[in-house]
Formats: C-alpha cells, structure tokens, sequence
C-alpha cells in the first residue's frame, strides 16, 4: 500500500503548477525588453547613460483546486531566481586601427610639409618686400640726387647769369658815365679830340686874372692867428661843378706849417662856390698857391 505526500493531506495547499513555460516565456520577453532600453538610451543619450540594475521575480498566482482523487505528481524540482542585470559600464574607446594610425601620420606629414610651404612662402614675401623697399629707396636716393645737381646746376647757371648780368650793367653804366661826361664836356665847350686822353674841358689853362679873382674869394676866409717865422706858402688843388660849386680839394704840396695848412683848407670850405672865368666856363681841377704874406 502506497503512502500519501504529507502535501496531499493539506487540504489549502495550492495545486502545483503544470510546467516553466509560460513563465519562462515571460522572463525572456521582459529581458528582451530590458536589452532593448538599454541599447536604446545608449545609442541616442548624450550623457552617459546611468547603471540600472533590475531583478525580476517571477510567481504566478495560483489558487488551490479541489483535493485530486489521482495520486498526487511528483514535485517539480525548484525554480532558481533569475540572475539579476549586470551594471552596463559604458564600452571603452576602440583603439585606432592600423589604417587609422597611418592616415593620421600622413595628416600630420602634410600639415608640417603645409606649414614648411607656408614659412618658405612668407620668407620669400619677406625678401621681395624688402628688395622692392631697397628698389624703392635706392630710386629715392639717385632721383634726390639727380634733383640736388640738377638745382646745384641751376644755381650755378644762375650765378653765371647774375655774373654776366652784373657785368653788362657795370658796362652799361661805364658806357653811360662816359657818355654823360663826354656830353657834359660839349656842353661846356671842351675842345679835346676823340682821342684826347685829358680830362680838362678846355687843353689851355684859365684866364691870367682868373687866379687872383679865385685868390680874392678865399682869403677872407682864412682865420690864422699864429706866430709863424718866415712865409710859408701852400698849394691846393681845386676841383669845380659846372656851377662853380666847389666839390673837391686836395693839398698838393704843404707849407711845412700844420696849422697854415689847415686854416687854407678850412678857408676854402667856407667858401663852398668860386666865380667862373671871364668866358663863363670853369676851368678843369687846378692848383693855387696860398702864401701866408703876400
């Protein structure tokens, strides 16, 4: 005789279940759509996706049926929980590969060639710049140069003009004071040659009473109070205007007394103006001798 299960004497025990497949069906959906989440938020989260850690327990309600008149079955053997997930650590950064590597040291390569070309390029700006500025100032220089002797030129060409300008004007004025002179000449009658070298109006001397009239003018004005011994004479030479005006005096010959000398010459300025000749013309420069008694 066989003996019962002491579950089959409880009358509120819950009949066992029939089998694992629908909850096993149920555990591997949901892990599907776990797997399925976490790849999603991994693929489109910008920020690292947080771990999550979910345990799933799975117990289907069952309520107890009538007491069986079969035998009871044997007991199943028991359901392990499920593990629970793994924290999802985020997948480290793949290496480069091989190709990569390369690629990256031919990017390289041709920055640094690039950047060479680059400097080679702006050395040789530099130096066109700087041939073109010693261009520049070398033309500045030979064309100051060329302007200095060009006005050096210029100002020497006007000092030779300036000379020969101030030339022809002394000329001109040498000819003009001779042409003056030589009608002044006429107009007093003077009766040299062209060749004459004189410079007398007249080549004869003044009238013989021409002299004590001129000798009658200025001894009036001669002041000498000194004792002197002897008679000291003077002899002046005298030059007249066409008016008689006199306009030069000259002691040609001294008496050997200072101070006669003096009171003659000082006499003949007081004097200023003589009388013409006898024919109205003045005789050229001449000479009179002035004697302290006479």
């Amino acid at each position: 005789m066989a003996l019962a299960s002491p579950l089959a004497r409880d009358p509120f025990m819950p009949r066992p279940p029939q089998g694992m497949g629908p909850g096993l069906a149920l555990a591997l959906l949901a892990h599907a759509l776990l797997i399925a989440a976490l790849a999603f938020g991994v693929n489109w989260r910008t920020r690292e996706p947080q771990a999550v850690v979910a345990e799933l327990w799975s117990a289907v309600p069952q309520f107890a049926a009538p007491r069986a008149v079969e035998p009871p079955l044997p007991l199943p053997a028991p359901q392990r929980a499920p593990e629970p997930v793994a924290k999802l650590a985020p997948a480290p950064a793949p290496e480069p590969s091989r190709d990569a590597q390369i690629a990256i040291e031919k990017a390289a390569q041709r920055k640094e060639r690039l950047d060479q070309l680059a400097a080679e390029r702006e050395k040789e700006s530099t130096k066109e710049r700087e041939k073109t500025q010693l261009k520049a100032e070398q033309a500045a220089k030979a064309e100051r140069a060329k302007r200095e002797a060009a006005e050096a030129a210029a100002a020497a060409e006007a000092d030779k003009d300036a000379k020969a300008l101030a030339a022809k004007q002394a000329q001109q004025q040498a000819a003009a004071r001779e042409s003056y002179q030589r009608r002044m000449r006429e107009l007093a009658g003077a009766t040299g040659g062209p060749t004459d070298t004189g410079s007398a109006l007249r080549s004869s001397g003044p009238s013989a009473g021409y002299a004590g009239r001129i000798m009658a003018r200025i001894k009036p004005n001669i002041v000498f109070n000194d004792v002197v011994d002897g008679n000291p004479m003077a002899t002046v030479e005298v030059k007249l205007a066409l008016d008689g005006t006199i306009v030069a005096k000259r002691l040609v010959k001294s008496s050997g007394v200072k101070s006669w000398d003096d009171a003659v010459l000082r006499a003949i300025e007081r004097t200023e103006i003589l009388p013409r000749d006898t024919d109205g013309r003045v005789p050229p420069p001449f000479q009179i001798d002035f004697k302290l008694r006479e």
